[in-house]
C-alpha cells in the first residue's frame, strides 16, 4: 500500500514537470540601441536601434519605458523638405533570417512624456514586446545631442562649434 502512495505522490510531482516545455531561447538580438540627450524642459525623444533574427519571422508590437509616460512606434518621411511622423499601430514586422533597423530621418521608437530630459552618459531602460519572443528588456545608450549613433560625431551646424 505504502509503495503504491509512493508512486501515486511520485507520479504528480513528475507530472508538471513533464507537461511544461522551457520557454524557447529567443532568436532575437538587439543591437546599437541608443538615444540622444535631450535640452533642458524636453518632453520627447526618440529611440534607435537594430533587432536581428535568427529565427522566424515576428513582429516588434510595442515598447514602454519607466521614463516615458508613453512610447510609441513611429514611422516618419522627409517629402520636399516636409517632415511627417505618424504612430504605427500594428507594429513592425522583424523578417525571418533578416534585421529589422530603427534610424533618424526614419522608422523609430518616439518617448513621449518623459519624466525629465535624457540626459548625456545615462542608460535609458526600455522594454520591447514582440508577438513571438515576448518581452525584451534593454538599455538605449545616451549619445550627445545631434548625434548620428554609436561610432559616429555629433552632426553640427555651420557655425557651431562642437566642444
Amino acid at each position: 500500500m505504502h509503495r503504491h502512495v509512493l508512486f501515486i505522490a511520485l507520479g504528480l510531482a513528475v507530472a508538471p514537470a513533464i507537461s511544461r516545455s522551457a520557454p524557447p531561447e529567443s532568436s532575437l538580438t538587439v543591437t546599437a540601441a541608443w538615444t540622444r540627450a535631450t535640452p533642458p524642459g524636453t518632453r520627447t525623444g526618440a529611440g534607435y536601434l537594430t533587432i536581428e533574427n535568427r529565427g522566424p519571422e515576428d513582429r516588434l508590437l510595442s515598447a514602454e519605458s519607466p521614463r516615458a509616460g508613453r512610447v510609441e512606434i513611429h514611422g516618419m518621411s522627409n517629402t520636399g523638405g516636409v517632415m511627417k511622423m505618424w504612430p504605427i499601430k500594428d507594429g513592425l514586422v522583424v523578417p525571418k533570417g533578416g534585421q529589422l533597423s530603427l534610424a533618424p530621418g526614419g522608422t523609430h521608437l518616439m518617448l513621449l512624456e518623459l519624466d525629465r530630459p535624457i540626459a548625456l552618459g545615462e542608460k535609458l531602460p526600455m522594454v520591447l514586446r514582440f508577438e513571438k519572443a515576448g518581452v525584451v528588456e534593454i538599455e538605449l545608450q545616451v549619445m550627445p545631442l545631434g548625434s548620428k549613433g554609436p561610432g559616429s560625431q555629433p552632426a553640427s551646424r555651420p557655425g557651431a562649434a562642437i566642444r
